[in-house]
């Protein structure tokens, strides 16, 4: 059983994925049963051919050709190549997948794909061709191609053949003993890869998006109830709380937000109208209530994805301990197809969020005239501030909701109709990648009109440690703007920056 918390270890930290003798033996029982069990049985993918050509017996001479066969013959891939952290993903997943021991694979698949994982070496994958079911088949079929030693791979930032790369790191191809080709290409392992390279950053995100949050009504000064403990476990839901108890940690040693009871139920006030907002706009006031699904969301995620990464997504399942094989259809994406929907609709729920607080910075009729327009230090008038940055802004967010219609839902029939409802998970862990990339960008435009917000009403004293922390960081990044000037390389290194935080 692999943790979430490993997996982001290997692929982040770069911590080596190892298998324990008691794993590999199953391994290695799963495939001594397997060779035992073929003989004289009809087992789809061993005998007869892939797909709608199931119905054709393979003859014994050709058992091994066949395997190859479906290697080359599905390595149709299109488009740029997937990152290595997606590649490095999807082989953690593809060797977690081989061993549950249900797919009858010799130990030598298992041995190499670790050392792909742990030497960097890393296949090449285009970003298209996978409809999600019989799972990721044109993109396992890259990587199977290279643990064959055709193809190429990108090691130290090379792209070299894989020939060459396994005899420089002291490995010998994959050798065909049974099923290899099928396993090595059936199964959601792409699809599960990149949604847990999502996972982190949009957890990433979430922890930006309450940061934020509390920053921005430090600078709106807003009463601190809005997180209180008791009003939100009013609601019941584990989110909000969750969301609201963070808030309260954040925002646990700030100076800028007042307790409603000493000011407002003193008991002194006579005047009809009042100068300070007494509830403000929901973008500041409801992030318990915003992001509390969207931490909901992103929990449920991370229990499918890692359940994924335990999961024998082969077909057929070799069930040794019971002597049997089961035809079937584990390698059906919907789980990833729907949580990589779900992510990317949550993602953009925290955009628009940030969005909308960037407006209460830059529109200064809103924010009551704290600030002025678009944070503009400089001369009204000759100078802009902020103002462009808000086209950016505002258009990228606007992509998001676009992206974030459901995928999930668009079949397309195809393989003569055998593969007639499929789930199509890797676009849904690609669409869900693109509004990740979005989302980084709309934060870093946020941050810099946080910090210049900031220094606008020179509140750096009174801020809680954790935004000022995060303030600081900006200022060795990005300079408070007086004078125009362009900004697409400040957000693009803050992008860099936030993305490092995973």
């Amino acid at each position: 059983m692999i943790t979430f918390e490993e997996i982001r270890d290997i692929l982040v930290d770069d911590k080596p994925m190892t298998v324990d003798e008691q794993t590999l033996q199953r391994v290695k029982d799963c495939h001594a049963f397997l060779r035992q069990f073929a003989n004289d049985r009809i087992i789809y993918g061993i005998n007869t051919g892939f797909g709608p050509m199931a119905q054709w017996r393979v003859e014994d001479a050709h058992l091994e050709e066949l395997q190859y066969n479906i290697i080359r013959s599905h390595a149709t891939g299109a488009g740029e190549p997937l990152s290595d952290l997606d590649v490095k993903a999807a082989m953690i997943a593809r060797a977690g997948s081989f061993l549950q021991a249900r797919s009858g694979v010799h130990e030598e698949i298992v041995h190499l794909l670790l050392s792909f994982i742990n030497k960097g070496i890393y296949p090449f994958i285009p970003r298209h061709g996978s409809v999600g079911a019989s799972g990721d088949l044109v993109q396992l079929a890259h990587i199977a191609l290279c643990l064959i030693g055709e193809g190429k791979v990108h090691y130290q930032g090379v792209w070299r053949p894989t020939q060459e790369v396994l005899r420089e790191c002291g490995l010998a191809p994959m050798r065909i003993h049974i099923r290899e080709g099928l396993s090595a290409t059936n199964g959601t392992s792409v699809m599960t890869g990149i949604g847990a390279v999502n996972q982190l950053h949009a957890e990433n995100l979430l922890r930006l998006a309450v940061i934020c949050s509390v920053w921005m009504n430090e600078i709106a000064e807003s009463y601190d109830d809005l997180m209180s403990e008791r009003l939100n476990a009013a609601r019941r839901h584990e989110g909000q709380q969750v969301i609201a108890a963070m808030m309260r940690d954040i925002a646990k040693d700030s100076h800028r937000l007042p307790k409603r009871e000493h000011v407002l139920y003193n008991g002194g006030h006579t005047e009809h109208v009042f100068a300070k907002k007494v509830q403000a706009y929901y973008s500041l006031r409801c992030i318990p209530q915003i992001l509390g699904p969207v931490w909901e969301t992103l929990q449920n995620a991370k229990r499918i994805l890692e359940e994924e990464f335990n999961a024998a997504s082969d077909n057929p399942i070799v069930d040794y301990e019971v002597g049997n094989v089961f035809h079937g259809g584990n390698f059906h994406g919907d789980y990833i197809s729907l949580e990589e929907d779900k992510v990317k609709i949550a993602v953009t729920r925290m955009v628009m969020t940030a969005e909308r607080q960037l407006n209460y910075l830059f529109h200064d009729r809103i924010n009551d005239g704290i600030m002025p327009p678009f944070l503009n230090r400089g001369v009204l008038g000759l100078n802009y501030g902020m103002q462009a940055c808000q086209f950016t802004a505002t258009s990228t967010t606007a992509e998001c909701q676009t992206l974030s219609m459901p995928n999930y839902v668009h079949s397309i029939p195809n393989n003569n109709d055998n593969q007639d409802i499929v789930s199509m998970g890797t676009n849904s862990a690609l669409l869900c990648r693109q509004v990740i990339e979005n989302a980084y960008q709309v934060f870093a435009i946020h941050l810099i009109a946080l910090a210049q917000a900031t220094d606008i009403l020179a509140i750096q004293d009174k801020m809680a440690s954790t935004t000022k922390a995060l303030y600081d960081e900006l200022r060795t990044l990005t300079d408070s703007r007086i004078e125009d000037k362009p900004f697409y390389e400040d957000i693009a290194r803050i992008v860099e920056f936030l993305k490092h935080k995973i």
